[in-house]
């Protein structure tokens, strides 16, 4: 079992920089994929970026490229999101998830993860 609590959120202007962290508790953390999705009102879960679980290979949604970062520290059983130069259409409410199975490509699925955080909000202002 997994929990994950995500923090970081808050209200921020356009080409500005947030960072996200999600503390996970359990004792296998080092082991899973973790992933950060984001919701905006009205539309579906999106995937963001995802993290093996070396830290070694990270995958990124198109609109994520080059803005945005995900790290983790397994030490500390928590995984990061970096966001700069953040864009009005970054408002979403931004969830963590954590996958323990095993598939080979980037991980963009909510079906493939198996425990989820409540969310933190993010709002970029113009």
């Amino acid at each position: 079992q997994v929990q994950l609590v995500e923090s970081g959120g808050g209200l921020v202007q356009a080409g500005g920089s947030l960072r996200l962290s999600c503390a996970a508790s359990g004792r296998s953390f080092s082991t899973y994929t973790m992933g950060w999705f984001r919701q905006a009102p009205g539309k579906e879960r999106e995937f963001v970026a995802a993290i093996r679980w070396s830290g070694g290979s990270t995958y990124y949604a198109d609109s994520a490229k080059g803005r945005f970062t995900i790290s983790r520290d397994n030490a500390k059983n928590t995984v990061y999101l970096q966001m700069n130069s953040l864009k009005p259409e970054d408002t979403a409410v931004y969830y963590c998830a954590a996958a323990s199975l095993y598939y080979s490509g980037s991980y963009p699925f909510p079906s493939q993860y198996d425990y989820w955080g409540q969310g933190t909000q993010v709002t970029v202002s113009s």
